[in-house]
């Protein structure tokens, strides 16, 4: 099959949908957010890019802290909604069950299903975004969405967004184990 060559803006993969967290000023903030990727192990980080304008990375800057809360295909039209009003205009914590972090107090939703507390490592500035990268301090998950202690991605029933589409996709079925499926190439 050959390739045709493409807009180099034209991302198609899936990313996750999440929504990120912080409090901006006195008040707790949430951001619709899909560039978002774990970034290191041990310890274990996660990065998120913001465009700089948005209301969110002051917060960040201030309290050195963040969280990112995976939600539902339950909570898609509340995802999306923070992701397209400004919390400079409107109370988007007011949508959703807010708990703070043990260690860092950064907001958390309690409807997500699964939500982490980050404490600020590093900010790298990009051209138009700056990404955020934040070690996971504190890990918080409804028992209802682990299966064995672990977070069980069926019953987390988390969504991605698709670019440049805009399309919003619900996880399909599991089709491989990691670091095994190859095994039987030897190349």
């Amino acid at each position: 099959m050959s390739k045709v060559k493409i807009d180099n803006n034209a991302f198609t993969y899936p990313m996750p949908m999440t929504l990120v967290g912080a409090m901006v000023g006195d008040k707790p903030n949430f951001l619709a957010v899909a560039w978002v990727t774990r970034v290191n192990f041990e310890p274990p980080m996660i990065a998120v890019a913001l465009g700089t304008t948005h209301h969110t990375n002051p917060g960040i800057h201030d309290t050195k802290a963040f969280s990112v809360n995976i939600p539902g295909v339950d909570l898609m039209e509340k995802t999306d909604y923070c992701g397209i009003v400004s919390g400079k205009k409107a109370d988007k914590a007011s949508l959703f069950t807010v708990f703070k972090g043990e260690v860092t107090g950064a907001p958390m939703i309690e409807e997500c299903r699964l939500c982490m507390e980050c404490r600020l490592v590093q900010t790298v500035a990009l051209a138009a975004d700056e990404l955020f990268i934040g070690e996971i301090v504190g890990a918080y998950a409804d028992a209802g969405c682990l299966t064995d202690g672990k977070p069980d991605v069926v019953k987390l029933d988390p969504f991605t967004l698709t670019m440049p589409d805009n399309g919003y996709w619900r996880i399909g079925e599991r089709v491989g184990q990691a670091w095994s499926a190859g095994r039987r190439l030897n190349v």
